[in-house]
Protein backbone atom coordinates (compact mmCIF):
# COMPACT_ATOMS: atom_id res chain seq x y z
CA UNK A 1 0.00 0.00 0.00
CA UNK A 2 1.96 2.98 -1.29
CA UNK A 3 1.19 6.66 -1.32
CA UNK A 4 2.15 8.87 -4.26
CA UNK A 5 4.70 11.38 -3.07
CA UNK A 6 7.11 13.53 -5.07
CA UNK A 7 10.65 12.22 -5.16
CA UNK A 8 13.04 13.88 -2.76
CA UNK A 9 10.59 14.60 0.09
CA UNK A 10 12.22 13.08 3.11
CA UNK A 11 13.20 14.08 6.61
CA UNK A 12 16.36 13.40 8.54
CA UNK A 13 17.40 9.86 9.43
CA UNK A 14 16.81 8.99 13.07
CA UNK A 15 19.79 7.72 15.04
CA UNK A 16 19.50 4.12 16.27
CA UNK A 17 22.95 4.03 17.88
CA UNK A 18 23.19 1.61 20.75
CA UNK A 19 19.84 -0.10 20.30
CA UNK A 20 19.68 -3.71 21.41
CA UNK A 21 16.26 -5.39 21.66
CA UNK A 22 17.59 -7.84 24.22
CA UNK A 23 18.86 -5.00 26.44
CA UNK A 24 16.09 -2.41 26.92
CA UNK A 25 17.15 1.17 27.60
CA UNK A 26 15.20 1.06 30.87
CA UNK A 27 16.38 -1.98 32.87
CA UNK A 28 13.34 -1.73 35.16
CA UNK A 29 10.86 -2.41 32.35
CA UNK A 30 8.39 -5.16 33.13
CA UNK A 31 8.71 -8.57 31.45
CA UNK A 32 5.04 -9.39 32.02
CA UNK A 33 4.12 -8.53 28.45
CA UNK A 34 6.84 -10.81 27.08
CA UNK A 35 5.65 -13.59 29.34
CA UNK A 36 2.26 -13.27 27.70
CA UNK A 37 3.89 -13.17 24.28
CA UNK A 38 5.74 -16.41 24.94
CA UNK A 39 2.48 -18.03 25.97
CA UNK A 40 0.35 -16.85 23.08
CA UNK A 41 0.37 -14.06 20.50
CA UNK A 42 -3.39 -13.84 21.04
CA UNK A 43 -2.79 -12.52 24.56
CA UNK A 44 -1.32 -9.25 23.28
CA UNK A 45 -3.90 -6.49 23.88
CA UNK A 46 -5.21 -5.32 20.51
CA UNK A 47 -4.85 -1.65 21.41
CA UNK A 48 -1.07 -2.11 21.59
CA UNK A 49 -1.03 -2.88 17.86
CA UNK A 50 -3.31 -0.07 16.67
CA UNK A 51 -2.15 3.31 15.34
CA UNK A 52 1.48 2.49 15.98
CA UNK A 53 4.04 5.06 14.78
CA UNK A 54 7.11 3.51 13.19
CA UNK A 55 10.20 5.14 14.65
CA UNK A 56 13.52 3.78 13.38
CA UNK A 57 15.07 1.80 10.55
CA UNK A 58 17.30 -0.94 11.95
CA UNK A 59 19.25 -3.94 10.65
CA UNK A 60 18.21 -6.05 7.65
CA UNK A 61 15.85 -3.37 6.35
CA UNK A 62 13.34 -3.80 9.18
CA UNK A 63 11.77 -0.94 11.07
CA UNK A 64 11.38 -0.65 14.81
CA UNK A 65 8.62 0.43 17.16
CA UNK A 66 8.51 0.32 20.95
CA UNK A 67 5.03 0.15 22.42
CA UNK A 68 4.89 0.12 26.20
CA UNK A 69 7.03 -2.93 27.06
CA UNK A 70 7.00 -4.38 23.54
CA UNK A 71 9.82 -4.23 21.04
CA UNK A 72 8.38 -4.86 17.58
CA UNK A 73 10.25 -5.27 14.30
CA UNK A 74 8.08 -4.42 11.30
CA UNK A 75 8.55 -5.01 7.57
CA UNK A 76 6.98 -3.17 4.60
CA UNK A 77 6.95 0.20 6.38
CA UNK A 78 9.01 3.38 6.69
CA UNK A 79 9.89 5.55 9.70
CA UNK A 80 7.02 7.98 10.18
CA UNK A 81 4.26 5.61 9.05
CA UNK A 82 1.33 5.20 11.47
CA UNK A 83 -0.10 1.72 11.10
CA UNK A 84 -2.10 -1.12 12.59
CA UNK A 85 -0.05 -4.28 12.97
CA UNK A 86 -0.50 -8.03 12.81
CA UNK A 87 2.05 -10.09 14.73
CA UNK A 88 3.64 -12.81 12.59
CA UNK A 89 6.22 -14.13 15.02
CA UNK A 90 6.86 -13.94 18.75
CA UNK A 91 10.37 -14.37 20.11
CA UNK A 92 11.58 -14.31 23.69
CA UNK A 93 12.36 -10.58 23.74
CA UNK A 94 10.69 -9.12 20.68
CA UNK A 95 7.89 -9.48 18.14
CA UNK A 96 7.81 -9.41 14.36
CA UNK A 97 4.84 -7.86 12.58
CA UNK A 98 3.44 -6.62 9.28
CA UNK A 99 1.11 -3.66 8.66
CA UNK A 100 -2.59 -4.29 8.06
CA UNK A 101 -3.76 -0.68 7.73
CA UNK A 102 -2.04 2.67 7.20
CA UNK A 103 -3.43 5.65 9.12
CA UNK A 104 -0.66 7.97 7.94
CA UNK A 105 2.14 7.70 5.42
CA UNK A 106 5.70 8.76 6.14
CA UNK A 107 7.16 11.83 4.49
CA UNK A 108 10.11 9.60 3.54
CA UNK A 109 8.02 7.67 1.03
CA UNK A 110 8.21 7.91 -2.75
CA UNK A 111 6.31 6.01 -5.43
CA UNK A 112 7.95 2.66 -6.35
CA UNK A 113 8.78 2.34 -10.03
CA UNK A 114 8.32 -1.43 -10.38
CA UNK A 115 4.91 -3.03 -10.92
CA UNK A 116 6.01 -6.05 -8.89
CA UNK A 117 7.04 -4.10 -5.79
CA UNK A 118 5.60 -5.56 -2.59
CA UNK A 119 5.11 -9.05 -4.02
CA UNK A 120 8.53 -9.83 -5.50
CA UNK A 121 11.24 -10.68 -2.99
CA UNK A 122 13.71 -8.08 -4.29
CA UNK A 123 14.14 -4.27 -4.20
CA UNK A 124 12.26 -3.90 -0.91
CA UNK A 125 13.32 -0.28 -0.40
CA UNK A 126 11.79 1.17 -3.56
CA UNK A 127 9.33 3.11 -1.39
CA UNK A 128 12.25 5.20 -0.09
CA UNK A 129 14.08 7.88 -2.07
CA UNK A 130 17.59 6.77 -2.98
CA UNK A 131 19.17 9.58 -0.95
CA UNK A 132 17.23 8.35 2.09
CA UNK A 133 18.36 4.77 1.47
CA UNK A 134 21.98 5.94 1.50
CA UNK A 135 21.51 7.76 4.81
CA UNK A 136 20.01 4.66 6.40
CA UNK A 137 22.83 2.46 5.08
CA UNK A 138 25.47 4.88 6.33
CA UNK A 139 23.80 4.93 9.74
CA UNK A 140 23.52 1.12 9.71
CA UNK A 141 27.29 0.81 9.25
CA UNK A 142 27.98 3.34 12.02
CA UNK A 143 25.56 1.74 14.48
CA UNK A 144 26.77 -1.79 13.77
CA UNK A 145 30.47 -1.00 14.16
CA UNK A 146 29.84 0.94 17.36
CA UNK A 147 27.39 -1.50 18.94
CA UNK A 148 29.08 -4.80 18.00
CA UNK A 149 32.70 -3.81 17.36
CA UNK A 150 33.07 -1.54 20.41
CA UNK A 151 36.32 -0.16 18.99
CA UNK A 152 37.50 3.41 18.55
CA UNK A 153 36.37 4.72 15.17
CA UNK A 154 37.37 7.70 13.05
CA UNK A 155 34.68 9.81 11.42
CA UNK A 156 33.01 7.52 8.90
CA UNK A 157 33.43 8.74 5.33
CA UNK A 158 30.26 9.58 3.35
CA UNK A 159 28.78 6.49 1.73
CA UNK A 160 29.63 5.99 -1.95
CA UNK A 161 26.50 5.73 -4.09
CA UNK A 162 26.08 3.10 -6.76
CA UNK A 163 26.82 4.58 -10.21
CA UNK A 164 23.49 3.14 -11.41
CA UNK A 165 20.32 2.74 -9.36
CA UNK A 166 18.51 0.57 -11.92
CA UNK A 167 19.77 -2.09 -14.36
CA UNK A 168 22.94 -2.39 -12.29
CA UNK A 169 23.16 -6.19 -11.94
CA UNK A 170 25.20 -8.33 -14.32
CA UNK A 171 23.62 -11.60 -13.20
CA UNK A 172 20.04 -12.74 -12.55
CA UNK A 173 18.57 -16.17 -11.95
CA UNK A 174 14.95 -16.91 -12.84
CA UNK A 175 13.03 -19.99 -11.71
CA UNK A 176 10.40 -21.98 -13.63
CA UNK A 177 7.27 -23.08 -11.79
CA UNK A 178 4.20 -25.03 -12.86
CA UNK A 179 2.14 -23.35 -10.10
CA UNK A 180 2.99 -19.67 -10.04
CA UNK A 181 2.06 -17.29 -7.23
CA UNK A 182 -1.01 -15.10 -7.76
CA UNK A 183 -1.29 -11.66 -6.18
CA UNK A 184 -4.36 -10.70 -4.15
CA UNK A 185 -5.48 -8.47 -7.01
CA UNK A 186 -5.23 -11.33 -9.50
CA UNK A 187 -7.21 -13.64 -7.23
CA UNK A 188 -9.90 -11.01 -6.66
CA UNK A 189 -10.27 -10.40 -10.40
CA UNK A 190 -11.57 -13.92 -11.00
CA UNK A 191 -9.48 -14.13 -14.18
CA UNK A 192 -8.02 -17.51 -15.10
CA UNK A 193 -4.33 -16.64 -15.06
CA UNK A 194 -1.60 -18.84 -16.53
CA UNK A 195 0.07 -20.61 -13.62
CA UNK A 196 3.17 -21.78 -15.50
CA UNK A 197 5.61 -18.97 -14.87
CA UNK A 198 9.25 -17.90 -15.04
CA UNK A 199 10.28 -15.38 -12.42
CA UNK A 200 11.43 -14.77 -8.86
CA UNK A 201 10.69 -16.30 -5.47
CA UNK A 202 8.19 -14.46 -3.29
CA UNK A 203 9.47 -13.51 0.19
CA UNK A 204 9.98 -16.44 2.58
CA UNK A 205 8.43 -18.96 0.17
CA UNK A 206 10.81 -21.35 -1.55
CA UNK A 207 7.94 -22.98 -3.44
CA UNK A 208 6.20 -19.86 -4.79
CA UNK A 209 7.39 -18.09 -7.93
CA UNK A 210 6.03 -14.76 -9.15
CA UNK A 211 5.83 -14.30 -12.90
CA UNK A 212 7.84 -11.21 -13.87
CA UNK A 213 6.81 -8.91 -16.66
CA UNK A 214 9.66 -6.40 -16.42
CA UNK A 215 12.61 -6.44 -14.02
CA UNK A 216 14.56 -3.24 -13.41
CA UNK A 217 17.68 -4.97 -12.14
CA UNK A 218 19.45 -6.18 -15.29
CA UNK A 219 19.81 -4.38 -18.64
CA UNK A 220 18.25 -5.71 -21.80
CA UNK A 221 18.09 -8.13 -23.43
CA UNK A 222 17.58 -9.85 -20.06
CA UNK A 223 13.82 -9.21 -19.96
CA UNK A 224 13.34 -10.14 -23.63
CA UNK A 225 15.23 -13.42 -23.22
CA UNK A 226 13.23 -14.43 -20.16
CA UNK A 227 9.89 -13.66 -21.80
CA UNK A 228 10.86 -15.38 -25.06
CA UNK A 229 11.94 -18.56 -23.25
CA UNK A 230 8.78 -18.60 -21.15
CA UNK A 231 6.50 -18.08 -24.17
CA UNK A 232 8.31 -20.76 -26.19
CA UNK A 233 7.95 -23.23 -23.31
CA UNK A 234 4.22 -22.47 -23.01
CA UNK A 235 3.63 -22.74 -26.73
CA UNK A 236 5.40 -26.09 -26.94
CA UNK A 237 3.85 -27.45 -23.72
CA UNK A 238 7.22 -28.10 -22.05
CA UNK A 239 7.03 -29.36 -18.44
CA UNK A 240 7.73 -26.60 -15.91
CA UNK A 241 9.45 -27.11 -12.55
CA UNK A 242 7.47 -28.52 -9.62
CA UNK A 243 9.39 -27.11 -6.66
CA UNK A 244 7.67 -29.38 -4.15
CA UNK A 245 8.20 -32.75 -5.83
CA UNK A 246 11.38 -31.71 -7.71
CA UNK A 247 9.89 -32.82 -11.00
CA UNK A 248 9.54 -31.28 -14.42
CA UNK A 249 11.94 -30.47 -17.24
CA UNK A 250 12.71 -26.73 -17.09
CA UNK A 251 14.36 -25.72 -13.81
CA UNK A 252 15.89 -22.25 -14.04
CA UNK A 253 17.41 -19.68 -16.37
CA UNK A 254 20.54 -17.68 -15.59
CA UNK A 255 21.49 -14.59 -17.58
CA UNK A 256 24.87 -12.88 -17.21
CA UNK A 257 25.65 -9.61 -18.96
CA UNK A 258 29.07 -7.96 -19.05
CA UNK A 259 30.31 -4.40 -19.54
CA UNK A 260 32.34 -5.71 -22.48
CA UNK A 261 29.09 -6.46 -24.33
CA UNK A 262 29.40 -10.22 -23.83
CA UNK A 263 26.23 -12.11 -22.91
CA UNK A 264 25.89 -15.53 -21.25
CA UNK A 265 22.75 -17.67 -20.91
CA UNK A 266 22.59 -20.87 -18.85
CA UNK A 267 19.51 -23.11 -19.03
CA UNK A 268 19.23 -25.57 -16.16
CA UNK A 269 17.04 -28.66 -16.64
CA UNK A 270 16.26 -31.71 -14.54
CA UNK A 271 17.04 -34.17 -17.33
CA UNK A 272 17.71 -34.51 -21.04
CA UNK A 273 14.62 -33.97 -23.17
CA UNK A 274 13.95 -34.10 -26.90
CA UNK A 275 12.96 -30.43 -26.70
CA UNK A 276 16.24 -29.26 -25.15
CA UNK A 277 18.30 -28.67 -28.29
CA UNK A 278 15.42 -27.10 -30.27
CA UNK A 279 14.86 -24.68 -27.38
CA UNK A 280 18.55 -23.78 -27.28
CA UNK A 281 18.58 -23.29 -31.04
CA UNK A 282 15.56 -20.99 -30.73
CA UNK A 283 17.26 -18.90 -28.04
CA UNK A 284 20.44 -18.53 -30.08
CA UNK A 285 18.63 -17.65 -33.29
CA UNK A 286 16.32 -15.17 -31.56
CA UNK A 287 19.19 -13.47 -29.70
CA UNK A 288 22.33 -13.60 -31.87
CA UNK A 289 24.12 -11.24 -29.44
CA UNK A 290 24.54 -14.18 -27.06
CA UNK A 291 28.25 -15.00 -26.90
CA UNK A 292 27.98 -17.97 -24.52
CA UNK A 293 24.98 -20.34 -24.51
CA UNK A 294 25.14 -23.18 -22.00
CA UNK A 295 23.02 -25.85 -20.38
CA UNK A 296 23.35 -28.06 -17.32
CA UNK A 297 21.40 -31.16 -16.29
CA UNK A 298 20.70 -31.18 -12.57
CA UNK A 299 18.41 -33.65 -10.81
CA UNK A 300 19.73 -32.82 -7.31
CA UNK A 301 17.57 -31.50 -4.50
CA UNK A 302 19.02 -27.99 -4.97
CA UNK A 303 19.88 -25.74 -7.90
CA UNK A 304 23.62 -25.43 -7.26
CA UNK A 305 25.72 -26.86 -10.08
CA UNK A 306 29.33 -26.23 -9.03
CA UNK A 307 29.83 -29.99 -8.94
CA UNK A 308 28.11 -30.62 -12.30
CA UNK A 309 29.21 -30.36 -15.92
CA UNK A 310 28.09 -27.22 -17.71
CA UNK A 311 27.88 -27.82 -21.47
CA UNK A 312 28.69 -24.90 -23.77
CA UNK A 313 26.28 -25.33 -26.66
CA UNK A 314 27.12 -22.18 -28.67
CA UNK A 315 29.91 -19.62 -28.48
CA UNK A 316 32.64 -19.53 -25.85
CA UNK A 317 32.30 -21.10 -22.38
CA UNK A 318 32.91 -17.71 -20.72
CA UNK A 319 32.38 -13.97 -20.99
CA UNK A 320 34.66 -11.06 -20.07
CA UNK A 321 34.32 -8.11 -17.72
CA UNK A 322 36.61 -5.12 -18.18
CA UNK A 323 38.14 -2.74 -15.65
CA UNK A 324 40.95 -0.20 -16.22
CA UNK A 325 42.19 -2.10 -19.25
CA UNK A 326 42.08 -5.43 -17.40
CA UNK A 327 39.93 -8.29 -18.64
CA UNK A 328 38.41 -10.79 -16.24
CA UNK A 329 37.14 -14.11 -17.54
CA UNK A 330 33.77 -15.12 -16.07
CA UNK A 331 32.56 -18.68 -16.54
CA UNK A 332 29.20 -20.24 -15.63
CA UNK A 333 30.54 -21.16 -12.17
CA UNK A 334 32.65 -18.04 -11.59
CA UNK A 335 31.97 -15.52 -8.86
CA UNK A 336 32.09 -11.89 -9.95
CA UNK A 337 30.66 -8.86 -8.17
CA UNK A 338 27.12 -8.49 -9.51
CA UNK A 339 27.33 -4.69 -9.80
CA UNK A 340 30.18 -4.17 -12.28
CA UNK A 341 30.44 -0.38 -12.00
CA UNK A 342 29.96 -0.53 -8.24
CA UNK A 343 32.72 -3.14 -8.03
CA UNK A 344 35.08 -0.73 -9.78
CA UNK A 345 34.38 1.86 -7.06
CA UNK A 346 34.90 -0.77 -4.37
CA UNK A 347 38.22 -1.91 -5.82
CA UNK A 348 39.52 1.64 -6.23
CA UNK A 349 38.80 2.34 -2.56
CA UNK A 350 40.52 -0.92 -1.59
CA UNK A 351 43.59 -0.01 -3.62
CA UNK A 352 43.66 3.52 -2.20
CA UNK A 353 43.45 2.22 1.38
CA UNK A 354 46.30 -0.24 0.66
CA UNK A 355 48.64 2.72 -0.09
CA UNK A 356 50.76 0.73 -2.50
CA UNK A 357 54.04 2.14 -3.80
CA UNK A 358 55.28 -0.80 -5.87
CA UNK A 359 57.47 -2.39 -3.21
CA UNK A 360 54.85 -4.20 -1.13
CA UNK A 361 54.13 -7.88 -0.62
CA UNK A 362 50.33 -8.20 -0.55
CA UNK A 363 48.26 -11.10 0.74
CA UNK A 364 44.81 -11.18 -0.86
CA UNK A 365 42.63 -13.42 1.30
CA UNK A 366 39.38 -14.88 -0.07
CA UNK A 367 40.65 -13.82 -3.48
CA UNK A 368 37.92 -15.55 -5.51
CA UNK A 369 38.80 -15.33 -9.19
CA UNK A 370 41.68 -13.00 -8.37
CA UNK A 371 39.94 -9.79 -9.40
CA UNK A 372 41.25 -7.65 -6.54
CA UNK A 373 44.66 -9.36 -6.72
CA UNK A 374 45.04 -8.54 -10.40
CA UNK A 375 43.58 -5.07 -9.91
CA UNK A 376 46.25 -4.09 -7.36
CA UNK A 377 49.15 -6.12 -8.82
CA UNK A 378 50.43 -3.29 -11.03
CA UNK A 379 51.01 -1.15 -7.91
CA UNK A 380 52.57 -3.95 -5.80
CA UNK A 381 55.77 -5.96 -5.88
CA UNK A 382 54.03 -9.31 -5.42
CA UNK A 383 50.49 -10.52 -4.62
CA UNK A 384 49.65 -13.87 -3.02
CA UNK A 385 46.00 -14.91 -3.20
CA UNK A 386 44.28 -17.59 -1.14
CA UNK A 387 40.81 -18.97 -1.92
CA UNK A 388 38.71 -21.92 -0.74
CA UNK A 389 37.15 -22.79 -4.13
CA UNK A 390 39.66 -24.58 -6.35
CA UNK A 391 37.91 -23.66 -9.62
CA UNK A 392 38.09 -19.99 -8.63
CA UNK A 393 41.86 -20.28 -8.19
CA UNK A 394 42.09 -21.67 -11.73
CA UNK A 395 40.12 -18.62 -12.90
CA UNK A 396 42.53 -16.38 -10.97
CA UNK A 397 45.54 -17.82 -12.80
CA UNK A 398 43.74 -17.43 -16.13
CA UNK A 399 42.94 -13.80 -15.32
CA UNK A 400 46.58 -13.12 -14.54
CA UNK A 401 47.64 -14.85 -17.76
CA UNK A 402 45.27 -12.97 -20.09
CA UNK A 403 46.33 -9.66 -18.52
CA UNK A 404 50.03 -10.41 -18.65
CA UNK A 405 50.31 -10.19 -14.87
CA UNK A 406 53.43 -12.01 -13.72
CA UNK A 407 53.67 -10.99 -10.04
CA UNK A 408 50.72 -13.00 -8.68
CA UNK A 409 50.34 -16.52 -7.34
CA UNK A 410 47.30 -18.28 -5.92
CA UNK A 411 46.58 -21.13 -3.53
CA UNK A 412 43.42 -23.16 -2.92
CA UNK A 413 42.25 -24.49 0.43
CA UNK A 414 40.50 -23.66 3.65
CA UNK A 415 41.85 -20.27 4.74
CA UNK A 416 42.47 -21.30 8.36
CA UNK A 417 44.52 -24.30 7.17
CA UNK A 418 46.44 -22.68 4.31
CA UNK A 419 47.40 -19.52 6.17
CA UNK A 420 49.76 -21.20 8.64
CA UNK A 421 53.25 -20.49 9.92
CA UNK A 422 54.92 -22.50 7.13
CA UNK A 423 52.98 -20.54 4.48
CA UNK A 424 54.09 -17.23 5.95
CA UNK A 425 57.68 -18.40 6.28
CA UNK A 426 57.69 -19.46 2.63
CA UNK A 427 56.12 -16.31 1.18
CA UNK A 428 57.22 -13.73 3.70
CA UNK A 429 55.46 -11.41 6.13
CA UNK A 430 53.06 -9.24 4.11
CA UNK A 431 53.23 -5.46 4.07
CA UNK A 432 49.51 -5.30 3.33
CA UNK A 433 46.71 -7.81 3.84
CA UNK A 434 43.51 -7.41 1.82
CA UNK A 435 40.68 -9.58 3.10
CA UNK A 436 37.25 -9.90 1.49
CA UNK A 437 35.51 -12.77 3.31
CA UNK A 438 31.98 -14.11 2.74
CA UNK A 439 29.05 -12.89 4.84
CA UNK A 440 30.06 -15.08 7.76
CA UNK A 441 33.28 -13.09 8.17
CA UNK A 442 36.67 -14.55 9.03
CA UNK A 443 37.22 -17.75 11.01
CA UNK A 444 38.71 -17.02 14.47
CA UNK A 445 41.83 -18.96 13.47
CA UNK A 446 42.34 -16.62 10.50
CA UNK A 447 41.99 -13.58 12.77
CA UNK A 448 44.51 -15.14 15.16
CA UNK A 449 46.94 -15.64 12.28
CA UNK A 450 46.56 -11.99 11.23
CA UNK A 451 47.43 -10.95 14.78
CA UNK A 452 50.54 -13.15 14.62
CA UNK A 453 51.63 -11.82 11.20
CA UNK A 454 51.44 -8.17 12.28
CA UNK A 455 51.17 -6.78 8.75
CA UNK A 456 51.47 -2.97 8.94
CA UNK A 457 48.12 -2.53 7.15
CA UNK A 458 44.94 -4.57 6.73
CA UNK A 459 42.21 -3.56 4.27
CA UNK A 460 39.00 -5.34 5.28
CA UNK A 461 36.28 -5.44 2.60
CA UNK A 462 32.94 -6.72 3.87
CA UNK A 463 29.42 -7.37 2.61
CA UNK A 464 28.22 -7.79 6.21
CA UNK A 465 29.11 -4.99 8.66
CA UNK A 466 27.88 -7.17 11.54
CA UNK A 467 30.49 -9.90 11.14
CA UNK A 468 33.06 -7.30 10.14
CA UNK A 469 32.45 -5.49 13.44
CA UNK A 470 32.92 -8.76 15.34
CA UNK A 471 36.28 -9.31 13.62
CA UNK A 472 37.37 -5.71 14.24
CA UNK A 473 36.85 -6.21 17.95
CA UNK A 474 39.16 -9.24 17.82
CA UNK A 475 41.77 -7.35 15.79
CA UNK A 476 41.65 -4.42 18.21
CA UNK A 477 44.32 -6.18 20.26
CA UNK A 478 46.94 -5.04 17.74
CA UNK A 479 45.20 -2.78 15.21
CA UNK A 480 43.40 0.53 15.16
CA UNK A 481 40.70 1.49 12.68
CA UNK A 482 41.98 4.41 10.58
CA UNK A 483 39.36 4.73 7.82
CA UNK A 484 35.81 3.50 7.26
CA UNK A 485 34.16 3.77 3.84
CA UNK A 486 30.62 2.41 3.24
CA UNK A 487 29.83 1.57 -0.39
CA UNK A 488 26.38 0.94 -1.87
CA UNK A 489 26.37 -1.94 -4.34
CA UNK A 490 22.69 -2.89 -4.14
CA UNK A 491 20.27 0.05 -4.50
CA UNK A 492 16.73 -0.44 -3.18
CA UNK A 493 17.88 -3.14 -0.74
CA UNK A 494 19.23 -2.91 2.81
CA UNK A 495 22.55 -4.52 1.83
CA UNK A 496 25.69 -2.42 2.12
CA UNK A 497 29.42 -3.04 1.60
CA UNK A 498 32.01 -1.52 3.88
CA UNK A 499 35.78 -1.03 3.56
CA UNK A 500 37.91 -0.54 6.68
CA UNK A 501 41.59 0.34 6.87
CA UNK A 502 43.41 -0.95 9.95
CA UNK A 503 46.95 -0.01 10.91
CA UNK A 504 49.23 -1.67 13.41
CA UNK A 505 49.26 0.13 16.74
Amino acid sequence: MIVNRPSGQHSCVRNTHGFNPCNPRNPSESVITFALVRKSVKNIPAELLREVEITDMVAEGKCLVRRENLVIFVTQVAPGDVVDLRVTKAKKNFLEAVPTHFHKYSELRVTPFCEHFGTCGGCKWQHLAYETQLKFKHQQVADTLQRIGKVALPEILPIQASPDQTYYRNKLEYTFSHNGWLTNEQIASGHNYERRVLGFHTPARFDKILDINHCWLQPDPSNQIRLAVRDYALEHELPFNNLITQEGFLRNLIIRTANSGDLMVILQCYYAHDALLPLLDYIYERFPQITSLNYVLNDKGNETFHDLEVVCYKGEPYIHEEMEGLRFRVGPKSFYQTNSEGAYNLYKITREFAQLTGSELVYDLYTGAGTIANFVARQAKHVVGVEYVESAVKDAYINSEINGTTNTEFYAGDMKDVLNAEFIEKHGRPDVVITDPPRAGMHPDVVARLLEMRAPRIVYVSCNPGTQARDLELLDEAYEVVKVQPVDMFPHTHHVENVVLLELK
